[in-house]
């Protein structure tokens, strides 16, 4: 999955604008964070990526403010991917043979 611009798309993101990042990031953010980045992924749609969640152009304000704060601990955007491809990988379900 490509890393997409960081900029507003979204006519109510024009009116509020960035989520703003904290200035000191702790533990609770960054959990808050990669939730953020989990739960508004991109999904595809006949118009283009759309936020799984919101269904505002892909990547919305969580999913940035998720990235900016990652970022802010040293995550870089490539590890925020790989978490998300990983996240998204059906889970293996035990045939429950012994």
């Amino acid at each position: 999955m490509q890393t997409t611009v960081d900029r507003p798309v979204d006519a109510v993101e024009k009116v509020l604008g960035e989520v703003p990042v904290p200035p000191y990031v702790t533990q609770q953010h960054v959990q808050l964070a990669m939730r953020a980045v989990l739960q508004h992924g991109p999904e595809s749609w006949p118009t283009g990526p759309l936020c799984r969640s919101d269904l505002t152009p892909y990547p919305c304000r969580l999913h940035r403010w998720g990235r900016a704060v990652l970022r802010t601990r040293g995550m870089t955007d490539r590890a925020v991917d790989d978490l998300i491809a990983r996240a998204e990988r059906p889970a293996r379900v035990p045939d429950g043979r012994r």
